[in-house]
């Protein structure tokens, strides 16, 4: 079986609430935070997959279309691949905050989904999220949580940002 990185986008991957971009509605307004190329690099290089797992509510509550959000996710595995950063497939849920719908986080369809759909072992697997709903769909999921802030109790491991957290990722991976 396979091993593989699930990451959220917003917060983790790109800007949000920032001041040059609230929210990312358009290619344009994808900025990516500092080394975030550089750590899924990284990444591909011990791990069989890169996958980004995004609740994406804004095309549920009409603030987008599902086929601009489709543009955004191109321009953004299209950016990373150009410095040798590989997404591998990126999944999300469009559906309203409140929509109870399965796929998104805090559930864990999407990852479950994609696990299968790749034959990759959860539990050799990782999930890097900045809110506690992205841990909470990985430990349902079956990997263990990386919390991109300051503090999660749900967490295996805490660190401020994606490129801080890669080296501790690889090596428990190697335990």
């Amino acid at each position: 079986m396979k091993r593989a990185v699930f990451l959220d986008r917003d917060g983790v991957i790109n800007e949000v609430l920032t001041k040059r971009v609230k929210f990312v509605n358009k290619p344009q307004q994808l900025f990516f935070l500092p080394r975030v190329p550089e750590a899924i690099k990284k990444l591909n290089e011990f791990f069989d997959f890169v996958f980004v797992v995004t609740n994406q509510g804004g095309v549920g509550l009409g603030f987008m279309k599902e086929g601009q959000l489709k543009k955004i996710h191109m321009h953004m595995t299209n950016e990373l691949k150009t410095q040798g950063a590989i997404i591998h497939e990126v999944v999300y849920c469009p559906h309203k905050p409140k929509a109870g719908c399965d796929c998104r986080k805090p559930n864990s369809k999407l990852i479950v989904d994609l696990a299968e759909k790749y034959n990759v072992d959860l539990s050799k697997s990782y999930m890097v999220g900045d809110t506690d709903t992205d841990i909470i769909a990985g430990k349902r999921a079956g990997t263990k949580g990386v919390f991109l802030g300051k503090y999660d109790p749900l967490a295996d491991a805490v660190f401020p940002d994606l490129i801080s957290a890669v080296d501790w990722i690889i090596e428990d991976a190697h335990l």
